[in-house]
C-alpha cells in the first residue's frame, strides 16, 4: 500500500523495530498525528487466547477517566418508570417503540444501546442488526441493566466496550490526539488494567502477546507487552 508524505515522514520519527514503554509510545503517536482533523488514538492488543472457545472469551467494559472525546448518542429501550429515569440521565432516545423503528426503517442514529432485562425478549429480535455492529446490549458490558440512569451516565462519560475479534485481537479507542500523552496514558492504563483482570483461567502462556497504539492516519507504535505482567 502506498502511503502519503505525512505518513512516510512520521515513520522517520521513531525506530519501528523498538518496543516502547506506553508513555513513550503515546508521545510518539501524538507527535505523528498530522492530519487536519483531531485523530482518534486506538489500542490494538493481541491476546494469547483462542476466541473459538467459550472459556477463553475476553469481553467487558470500562469507563475511561478522560472519556473518548466523542459525543455518544445513547438509545435506551425500556418502559414504565425507567423511561423518565433514562431521560433525566441524558439519554438521547428512550422507549420501546425504537425496536420497531430499527426493524422497519433501518434507523441507526445511535452509538450505544442500553436495555432493561424485561425488554430483552423484544430486543433479541434485533440481534442480526445490532450484533454485527457490536451494538447488542449485554450484561457483561453493563448495557443490560435495571439501573438505566447509571448506564446512561457511564456511556456519556466515556464507557467503552472491549471484546476479542476472530483473530484474538481487541481494538479500542482511548481518546483523541488533542488529549495529549498524559491523558491518553490514563485512559490506556484503565483499559489495559481491565483487559489484564479479565484474563480467562483457561488462558495458557503469555496473555498479552502484542500491543500497538496508533492514530487514525498515523503509523502504529509497538509497546513492550512484558510490562503487563500477564
Amino acid at each position: 500500500m502506498k502511503h502519503g508524505k505525512k505518513y512516510t515522514d512520521s515513520l522517520k520519527a521513531y525506530d519501528r523495530s523498538n518496543l516502547f514503554e506506553a508513555s513513550e509510545a503515546l508521545e510518539t503517536v501524538v507527535k505523528t498525528a498530522k492530519a487536519k482533523f483531531d485523530e482518534t488514538v486506538e489500542v490494538h492488543v493481541r491476546l494469547g487466547v483462542d476466541s473459538r472457545h467459550a472459556d477463553q472469551q475476553v469481553r467487558g467494559a470500562v469507563v475511561l477517566p478522560n472519556g473518548t472525546g466523542k459525543t455518544v448518542r445513547v438509545l435506551v429501550i425500556c418502559k414504565d418508570n425507567n423511561v423518565e429515569a433514562a431521560k433525566n440521565a441524558g439519554a438521547d432516545y428512550v422507549g420501546e417503540e425504537y425496536v420497531q423503528k430499527i426493524q422497519t426503517e433501518g434507523w441507526m442514529d445511535f452509538d450505544v444501546v442500553i436495555a432493561t432485562p424485561d425488554m430483552m425478549g423484544v430486543v433479541g429480535r434485533l440481534g442480526k442488526v445490532l450484533g454485527p455492529r457490536g451494538l447488542m446490549p449485554s450484561p457483561k458490558a453493563g448495557t443490560v441493566t435495571p439501573d438505566v440512569a447509571k448506564a446512561v451516565t457511564e456511556a456519556k462519560a466515556g464507557k467503552i466496550e472491549y471484546r476479542l475479534d476472530k483473530t484474538n485481537i481487541i481494538h479500542c479507542p482511548i481518546g483523541k490526539a488533542s488529549f495529549g500523552a498524559e491523558k491518553l496514558q490514563e485512559n490506556f492504563d484503565a483499559l489495559m488494567n481491565a483487559i489484564v483482570k479479565a484474563k480467562p483461567a483457561a488462558a495458557k502462556g503469555q496473555y498479552v502477546r502484542s500491543c500497538v497504539v496508533a492514530s487514525t492516519m498515523g503509523p502504529g507504535v509497538r509497546i513492550n507487552p512484558t510490562r503487563f505482567g500477564a
